[in-house]
């Protein structure tokens, strides 16, 4: 239900605001804004994700928990759908969730809402002796395969085989 409530509140609040917004700055500098939000917010969003991306796999190099990281990177996607979303609004929530403090808040709100059943990660260990130069030895078996030495040239004699006629 608070899905739909969003699909209709978030374009009128927009449309709102763009009347607003329009008829205080005009028509060509609203639009200037709307253009500079979305360049702004994407190069940031781009910043912000490499970033997020970086914490995502130290959590996964040092086998620590990676919710935290992960949602991060969502919370930067989705911020980067709402700076591109043409509006005053959304490019409000969108930059909100480009800092990372405003980022924290919001995973400490959601994880409040959200139980955890279980959680567990496992490593598998490997035996694994250090490699020594020289002992480069693979054992195996072989079978020469060198085929038979024809001669250099042979007459042509009808036709090769690989043809039909």
């Amino acid at each position: 239900m608070w899905l739909l409530f969003a699909f209709i509140a978030v374009p009128l609040i927009e449309i709102g605001l763009f009347i607003q917004v329009g008829g205080w700055l005009g028509l060509w500098p609203t639009l200037l804004i709307v253009l500079v939000t979305a360049i702004i917010g994407s190069w940031m969003v781009r910043q912000q994700g490499a970033l997020a991306l970086g914490q995502v796999r130290d959590s996964f190099n040092q086998l620590s928990d990676p919710s935290e990281p992960l949602a991060h990177g969502a919370m930067i996607l989705f911020s980067g759908a709402l700076l591109l979303t043409p509006g005053f609004f959304t490019d409000t929530v969108g930059f909100l969730l480009l800092i990372p403090a405003f980022r924290a808040f919001a995973f400490r709100e959601i994880k409040k809402r959200i139980k955890v059943q279980s959680y567990s990660s496992f490593t598998v260990h490997e035996t694994h002796r250090p490699h020594r130069p020289g002992e480069d030895v693979i054992d195996g078996e072989f079978e020469d395969v060198t085929p038979d030495k024809k001669p250099t040239h042979t007459p042509v004699q009808g036709p090769s085989g690989w043809t039909k006629h």
